[in-house]
C-alpha cells in the first residue's frame, strides 16, 4: 500500500453549498483487529487458513499485523492492505520470547497481551509516550487470576508490560468495566482457549462501551467459540463463564466500514444541510457507533438506516448518554456547534485514556473558535456562540483531527494541526471528505448523483 503524504497543516474554503454523494469509508478498525486475534487462534486441524476482506489497512491494523508475524504467524497481504490470509499456526510454533511495539494502539497492546499469555515465553510490550500514559492494570490483574505472570514494569498498572507465559489456566477472575471495555474483549477472545476447565469472569459494574462487548462476542461465537452471559455475578454485575479447551476455526471475515469513522461524514450532511449515505452500512452494523444516527435524528435530521444516510435540517441541541458509542464524542461536539440550543453529553469519562484526553482537548480546542463550553468530569455542555476561525491541535488523535475538519466546512480560518494522525484508522479521509465537497452539477438531483457516485 501507497502511503500518503500529509501537510504539516490542513484548511479548507468552507462548502458553500449543502455536500451529497456516498462515502467510501475502509473496514472497521474494532473489527479487523478482533479477527486477526481470532485468525491467529485458529486451530490448524480446523482448516488451513483464515482471509480477512475489507480489512482496515492502516496503522493500528498494520502494528497488530506485524505483531502477530513477528510472533511466529505468517500473514500476508494483497497489494493495498484489504485482505490478509492468515494461515493457522499451532502455538508451539511461536516465538518464546518477543519485544513487541504497538504504537498507541490500545486494542494492539491489549488483545497482543491475552493472546500471548496463551503461549510459552517471555514477552515485554510498549508503545509510544502517550501508550505509557495509558492504563492497563485491569488486563494484567485479570490475566494473573487466571494463572500468568503479567506486571508493569514501572508499577504504575501502564506499559512498558512483561508477561512469563505458560498458558492460560483458567479459573475465576474479576475484571473491572469502567475503565476500558478492551481488557474484557481481550480476556473473552482468548479464555475459550484456557487449558483449564472453565474461566469465570466476573465484570465489576459499570460496564462502559458494553457494545464493544457485544462485538467480541458476536466474533467470537462466529469462530466457533462458545460464551455464556450470565447474570446476578458475586460483583452483582454479569458475568461470562467461558468453557476451556475450545478451538477457534479458520473462517473468512468481512469487515463492514467503520462506523466511528463514518460519523463524520453523516455529521458533515448535518452541518451543511446536504445527505450523505455511507456505502455498505447499515443499522444491522455489529458496531455500536452505527447508533449515531439515532443522535442526529434527535438533533433534527432525516435518517435512513438501511443503508445508513442522514440529510440534514435545522440542527437543536440535545442531552445524550455517548458511554457506548464514544468514538462519535468528537464528531457530535462538532455538530453540536451549529445547533440551536445546547448539547450535553455524558458519562464519557473514559475517553479521557484515549490518544488524548479527548474532554479537555475538546474544551481547550472549540473555545479556541469562540465556543461556548462547559467541560464535566463525564461530559460537555456546548451552547450557541458566534465562531471564528483558529489553528486547532490535534494531540496526535485520529479523531480530534477527523471533527476539527467538519467544523471548516462552515467556519473560515479553521486550520487543523497534524492532519496526518488520521493514518492511524482512515489515511484516506482528508481525500474523501474533498470529494464529498466537490461541486455538484447544476441542477442534478441528488438521487441521481448519488447512484451515479455508487456505481
Amino acid at each position: 500500500m501507497t502511503a500518503l503524504a500529509y501537510p504539516h497543516t490542513w484548511s479548507m474554503t468552507p462548502s458553500r453549498q449543502p455536500i451529497h454523494g456516498v462515502a467510501r469509508v475502509p473496514g472497521s478498525k474494532s473489527l479487523t483487529n478482533r479477527c486477526l486475534i481470532l485468525a491467529a487462534l485458529a486451530d490448524p486441524a480446523a482448516g488451513s487458513h483464515s482471509i480477512i476482506e475489507n480489512a482496515l489497512a492502516a496503522e493500528d491494523v498494520q502494528l497488530l499485523f506485524g505483531a502477530l508475524t513477528q510472533l511466529g504467524i505468517p500473514i500476508t497481504a494483497s497489494a493495498d492492505g484489504t485482505q490478509l490470509t492468515i494461515p493457522a499456526t499451532l502455538r508451539d510454533r511461536w516465538a518464546r520470547s518477543g519485544d513487541f511495539h504497538c504504537g498507541n494502539s490500545g486494542t494492539t497492546l491489549r488483545f497482543l497481551t491475552a493472546l500471548l499469555a496463551l503461549g510459552q515465553g517471555s514477552y515485554r510490550l510498549d508503545g509510544i509516550a502517550r501508550m505509557r500514559e495509558r492504563p492497563v492494570a485491569d488486563l494484567l490483574d485479570g490475566l494473573t487470576q487466571l494463572g500468568t505472570r503479567a506486571w508493569s514494569e514501572t508499577g504504575n498498572g501502564c506499559p512498558p508490560l512483561r508477561l512469563e507465559a505458560q498458558g492460560l489456566h483458567g479459573g475465576r477472575a474479576e475484571v473491572r468495566g469502567s475503565v476500558s471495555s478492551q481488557f474484557l474483549s481481550a480476556l473473552l477472545m482468548a479464555a475459550p482457549l484456557a487449558d483449564g476447565p472453565e474461566t469465570v469472569l466476573d465484570v465489576l459494574p459499570p460496564l462502559i462501551s458494553e457494545p464493544y462487548v457485544d462485538m467480541t462476542l458476536r466474533c467470537v461465537a462466529e469462530a466457533g467459540g462458545v460464551i455464556y452471559r450470565e447474570t446476578g455475578s458475586q460483583s452483582g454485575g454479569i458475568a461470562f463463564r467461558i468453557p476451556g479447551r475450545q478451538h477457534h476455526r479458520p473462517r473468512t471475515w468481512h469487515i463492514e466500514p467503520d462506523a466511528s469513522a463514518a460519523s463524520n461524514f453523516l455529521a458533515a450532511a448535518a452541518v451543511t444541510g446536504g445527505r450523505v449515505e455511507i456505502a455498505g452500512l447499515s443499522a444491522d452494523s455489529r458496531q455500536g457507533a452505527a447508533r449515531f444516527v439515532d443522535v442526529l435524528e434527535a438533533m433534527g435530521c432525516t435518517v435512513s438506516r438501511q443503508p445508513l444516510a442522514v440529510t440534514g435540517g435545522p440542527l437543536h441541541g440535545t442531552e445524550v448518554d455517548l458511554g457506548g458509542m464514544s468514538d462519535t464524542l468528537m464528531t457530535l461536539a462538532a455538530v453540536a456547534l451549529f445547533a440551536s440550543g445546547p448539547t450535553s453529553i455524558r458519562n464519557v469519562a473514559h475517553v479521557r485514556r484515549k490518544e488524548s484526553d479527548r474532554l479537555a482537548a475538546l474544551a481547550t480546542e472549540l473555545r479556541k473558535l469562540g465556543a461556548d463550553l462547559g467541560e464535566r468530569g463525564d461530559g460537555l455542555t456546548i451552547r450557541p456562540a458566534p465562531l471564528h476561525g483558529a489553528h486547532l491541535q490535534t494531540y496526535k488523535d485520529h479523531r480530534l483531527a477527523m471533527a476539527f475538519a467538519l467544523i471548516a466546512l462552515r467556519v473560515p480560518g479553521v486550520v487543523v494541526d497534524d492532519p496526518g494522525c488520521v493514518a492511524k484508522t482512515f489515511p484516506g479521509y482528508f481525500v474523501e471528505l474533498k470529494r464529498l465537497c466537490e461541486p455538484r452539477s447544476e441542477g442534478a438531483p441528488p438521487a441521481e448523483e448519488l447512484a451515479a457516485a455508487a456505481r
